[in-house]
Formats: C-alpha cells, structure tokens, sequence
C-alpha cells in the first residue's frame, strides 16, 4: 500500500528531535512595543507586544539565525515543536535552550515511535514525558500527524489517533499541567486528486508525499473524528489542536469543537490562507468570540542551510524573507485592508482580508494565551528604541 512509502518519511521526521520538518502566569502587563512608536502602516499607534509564536521547527544549528529572526520581528518566545525523544535526541534540545538564554527557546518533547510495538509504551512514554517536563523543562508534547496516517502496528494495521494505548501518555499530560499539541490530518485539498484543478496543486506537485488521495488512507473526517474522541476521552489534558483544529476551510466545525471542547484550544500556524477567505467580519467575530483559546504560531522551519516559512516550494526562501512572513501575519491580524498578500503563497493562489482585531483580543492571541498554557513569564518590558530587547 502507499502508505508505507509515507512511513519512513513521517516517523523519521517527527521522531528526530531538533530539526527543521517540512511540514501559570498572570495574564496583566503585557510588554512594551518591540513597532515604532507610530505604529505599523496597516495600524497606526499600535504599540505590539513581545510575541510568543507556539509552532516552530528549530534546529540546535539555527540559534544564531534564530535569534535575528525573534529580533527582527519582535518575538520574546520561540516553541520549537521537534524537541526530540527523550534519551536520543531531547537532551541537545536542552543544550540549546541552555545556550540560547532564558524563555527565549523552548521545547516540546516527541514520541518515539520506533517504540511502539513494545509491551507498554503508553506507559513508557508517559514516564518519557514526565522525565522530559520535570528535570529537562520541556513545555509540552507534540503529536504528529504521523499517528492516525503513518504508525502502524506489528502486523502493518493503521492505528487510530485515539489507540487506547496512548491513554497513559494523555492522562500523564494532564497530571503535569503541559499541553498536548496535536496536528492531526491536512489540508482539505490533499486529500482530492493531484491535478491542475486542485488548488494546492503547486504545493502537492512539490510535496508528492503530502497527498493522501485514494482508498489505502483514512478519510479526512475520520482523522478528525478521532481526534475529536481523543479530547473528549481527557477532559483534565489541554489540547492545542494545532493548524486552526486543521479545518480552517469550516469555521462552524471548529466553532462547535471549541464549545464542545472546554481543554481545545487552537493555534493558526500556516493556516492563514485559509482562515483569510472567510468574510473578515465572521473571521473577527470567531476571534473575538474565542480569544482566550487561539494562539498565534506560525510553523517556521530553521535550520543552519534551510528555512521553511509555513510551507516550502521549489525556490528555497532567503533570510530576508522571514521578517517579510512575519509582517504578512501582522498586517491580517491588526489591519483592515482587503485583498492583501498572505504569508504563504505556496498555499493558494488568492488574497486574505484583514481583520482589524481589537487590541485585548491581539493582546491573547500574541502572548497571554500561549503564557498561561505553557507557564511563561509575562513578557518583559523592551528598552525603549531597542528593538534587541526581545528576551524574556
């Protein structure tokens, strides 16, 4: 089956730690502005604070590029969701974060996949995570969309994203208070035919691996349904359902699953092509509506050679155009223009329209969400006129 071509490509990916992947605290004094004190063109007098972008992939060879990146672009935390396995590759992940000072870089820890088929490995890798959070510090975990599309079991079977026995792990989250970041499926588009009629085509012809059209894969809505079983199954563990839930294509979908759902939240890591072609006043009124549950992220991949801004094409992206994709998602959260670029071309070929957010609600989004659930600091005052002073 096809499948099985996905496998070494999605478990190695996901499994090794510090790489670039191709694909609480009191929520008052919120930071000063890292924007001049005009503001940007799209917001005059809007002062930005610190961000914290909750999705990255970081390699332990980008930290100087890195930290450029969060200078630039006014970030007080980078979340690197490859923070590896423990015992393998976690612990270079600790060097680094070691090394790059503070908050300013942290980690979620990874399944070790290659495990799977040992008696107890929910349990096992519960003991993983705890040993991971408590004496190496790691913010969370991170479950890749390799489970439910790619791990299978001893005979070759697909495992469901809710396989019971993971239960440990979740319920093992829950107890220490990290969150589960969870990406689970894909765009809607990968899973129609690869043709010139597909709109992420150019995306798909680049990424052939990424297309999971025909019968040896799951349903997209089965992925989903799973998923949506595995929150409901652990009500004490916080769930961020990374990429939108990734159904951005249906903002009533991922509205009833934040109601149903008291543990979801969200985050809109390269989902904003999707999010911006929904009526601009619906999209402000679903942020609005669920301000405490969406946190900015943006899947940015860096290592020491590559950089992958949200997705990636034939030409690979320069350094000077990551301040550039940083802008892009300022400009559709804080302004009000119409028909603007989004950060991510690669991902459709259409304009997004800004939605102007009012500032409380750019406030969570940008960090005090992303603070409260992975137990940062609030974000340190910047030297005025300094835009170094991104550290936390």
């Amino acid at each position: 089956m096809r499948i099985v071509h996905h496998v070494s490509l999605i478990l190695l990916g996901f499994a090794s730690g510090l790489t670039c992947n191709p694909h609480a605290v009191s929520a008052e004094g919120a930071g000063a502005s890292l924007s001049s004190p005009v503001g940007p063109p799209w917001r005059p007098g809007y002062e930005r604070p610190p961000v914290i972008d909750v999705h990255a992939h970081i390699s332990s060879t980008a930290l100087d590029r890195l930290g450029q990146v969060m200078d630039d672009s006014g970030l007080r935390t980078m979340t690197n969701m490859s923070g590896g396995v423990v015992g393998r590759t976690a612990e270079r992940s600790v060097e680094a974060s070691t090394r790059f000072g503070g908050e300013r870089l942290v980690h979620f820890v990874n399944v070790d996949w290659r495990l799977r088929h040992r008696e107890g490995f929910g349990a096992y890798m519960a003991r993983a995570l705890e040993h991971a959070v408590t004496r190496y510090g790691f913010k969370g975990l991170k479950i890749s969309k390799a489970l439910g599309l790619a791990v299978t079991d001893a005979q070759g079977r697909r495992l469901p994203v809710d396989w019971p026995e993971l239960a440990p792990l979740f319920d093992k989250a829950g107890e220490l208070g990290v969150p589960v970041s969870i990406h689970t499926g894909d765009p809607k588009a990968f899973w129609d035919p690869v043709t010139p009629d597909n709109e992420r085509y150019a995306e798909l012809k680049v990424h052939p691996r990424w297309s999971f059209h025909g019968p040896e894969f799951p349903s997209r809505e089965q992925l989903l349904a799973e998923r949506d079983r595995l929150v409901a199954r652990h009500p004490k563990t916080t769930f961020i359902l990374v990429h939108f839930g990734n159904n951005p294509e249906d903002l009533d979908y991922v509205d009833a699953l934040l109601k149903r759902h008291p543990n979801a939240v969200i985050d809109t890591a390269a989902r904003v092509p999707e999010i911006g072609r929904h009526p601009p006043d619906e999209v402000r009124d679903f942020f609005i509506r669920h301000k405490a549950r969406i946190l900015f992220g943006t899947d940015l991949g860096l290592t020491a050679d590559h950089i992958m801004l949200g997705s990636s094409g034939e030409q690979e992206p320069s350094f000077d155009d990551v301040k550039p994709f940083y802008d892009a998602h300022w400009r559709f959260f804080e302004g009000n223009e119409r028909g603007i670029a989004h950060p991510t071309p690669i991902q459709g070929d259409w304009t997004v329209d800004a939605i102007n957010l009012p500032e409380d609600v750019l406030d969570y989004l940008y960090w005090k969400n992303a603070a409260r659930i992975l137990k940062l600091d609030a974000p340190t005052p910047a030297a005025p006129g300094g835009p170094g002073a991104t550290g936390g």
